[in-house]
């Protein structure tokens, strides 16, 4: 399990030339604030009863984020504030132009008082393991969610209504992914053997070169479906290349020049056969635990959310026959907005439905199933119901709703759709095709 390193050159012997040190320098201080005030940081934090100190955009950093985005770019305050699930929101920007500005100033200030240093040879290794550790770490997040597919979810029922004309690129790209499983864990699969590699002391150059090949997949896709994780996917990309710096000359000899190339060059973290063997052994057993951790909680995840989860009571598309509004039936209408035209209740706390023009509304509900009502709220701060419905269900693929709704009394009656009508869900996968079914 030890590194296959070669001997340390004696320090006298080491000289770095001048752009690899301010490189090292920049390098050093860029990425190393840029994990320590990002997420990567949280997928360092193993001990589950602590919360990791919040270094970042909306803690230790906000005030400077904040000033920066006033006073330099004109920005509205709120949107410094703003928790979207959006990794390219204008905090997120400013928060990389504030980093950038202080690396660059701090690298001229550490290249002037340092300039006589020869190399950074002792300093380079522990920075190595650090981002080593840390881009390991973030590529099991990445990789768990969709080897447990829980990132992007299958088609719920209202995207399988919807057409395809109104998806965003994003939601194009989030279902089609979702639609198959099996190509979700492969992607989830290939991130995880990054993380596994990187872990892994003798094999953490592959476990880069991997890195970088999914980083870049990622940012690709992030680029031209409009996703909002284009400035982490790049850094991930940055992180890779850093990491592969010191090993780039051998990579080339052997991949581009065809020639053989000698051992890493890269010193061992410590010079004792028993401290080397502990120090791979702590790395190993770190990524084992951050892997275990990741599994336990997508695992529950999955049974709780994911399609392990147990079905929303009344679970379906419900085709309505039949609705009067205030003792009036009406007609199904395209030009009727208040018609319905399907109930949908995909989970347990939601119940859509789609009118005759195709568009969706919908509110948060409570349905008992032992009393048979459905109680509806816009808002969960909302302390009274928006509407009630009773539900009685002749056969079980009929549902009739009885009720209030918006100051008017309703009545629906609903036919179940078969979901397996959908060919994005019943047409599966075939061994043997005569000829092409591309609908």
């Amino acid at each position: 399990m030890l590194e296959t390193l070669a001997p340390p050159e004696p320090a006298a012997a080491i000289r770095w030339n001048l752009p690899t040190r301010i490189a090292f320098r920049f390098s050093f201080l860029y990425f190393g604030l840029y994990v320590l005030t990002t997420q990567m940081l949280g997928g360092l934090w193993i001990v589950p009863t602590l919360r990791p100190p919040d270094t970042g955009a909306t803690g230790w950093m906000l005030r400077p984020i904040a000033w920066t985005a006033d006073r330099v770019f004109h920005t509205r305050p709120d949107y410094v504030r703003q928790l979207t699930g959006s990794g390219d929101k204008t905090i997120d920007w400013v928060h990389v132009f504030l980093l950038l500005v202080f690396s660059i100033a701090a690298t001229i200030v550490w290249s002037a008082v340092d300039r006589r240093r020869a190399h950074y040879a002792s300093v380079h290794k522990w920075f190595h393991l650090f981002l080593r550790v840390a881009a390991g770490a973030t590529m099991v997040g990445y990789g768990m969610a969709k080897a447990i597919p829980l990132q992007m979810p299958a088609p719920p029922l209202t995207r399988l209504l919807e057409k395809y004309g109104d998806f965003s690129p994003m939601g194009v790209l989030w279902y089609s992914i979702g639609a198959s499983f099996p190509y979700e864990r492969f992607a989830g699969a290939m991130e995880l053997t990054a993380a596994v590699l990187l872990f892994v002391p003798r094999l953490s150059t592959l476990g880069a070169m991997v890195l970088v090949a999914d980083s870049v997949q990622i940012f690709t896709l992030n680029m031209t479906y409009d996703i909002p994780v284009k400035l982490f996917s790049f850094h991930l990309i940055l992180i890779g290349l850093v990491l592969l710096a010191p090993e780039m000359r051998r990579l080339f000899g052997v991949l581009v020049l065809n020639r053989g190339a000698g051992p890493s060059t890269l010193p061992p973290l410590a010079r004792g056969v028993i401290a080397r063997r502990v120090l791979v052994t702590a790395q190993i057993a770190f990524g084992a635990i951050v892997i275990w951790q990741s599994y336990s909680e997508s695992i529950v995840a999955w049974r709780a959310r994911g399609p392990a989860a147990p079905k929303a009571p009344l679970y379906g598309i419900w085709d309505v026959q039949k609705m009067a509004i205030d003792g009036v039936e009406r007609a199904p209408l395209t030009t009727d907005y208040g018609r319905w035209r399907r109930v949908v209740i995909q989970n347990a706390t939601a119940l859509s439905f789609q009118r005759m023009d195709d568009s969706f509304g919908g509110y948060l509900a409570t349905v008992d199933p032992s009393a048979k009502t459905i109680a509806m709220k816009k808002t969960p701060q909302d302390t009274s119901p928006e509407g009630t419905f009773t539900f009685a269900q002749p056969s079980p693929d009929s549902l009739v709703l009885d009720g209030h709704l918006g100051g008017h009394t309703m009545h629906v009656e609903t036919r179940l759709f078969d979901r397996n009508r959908f060919l994005l869900v019943s047409r599966g996968f075939n061994w043997i095709q005569e000829r092409p079914f591309n609908r």
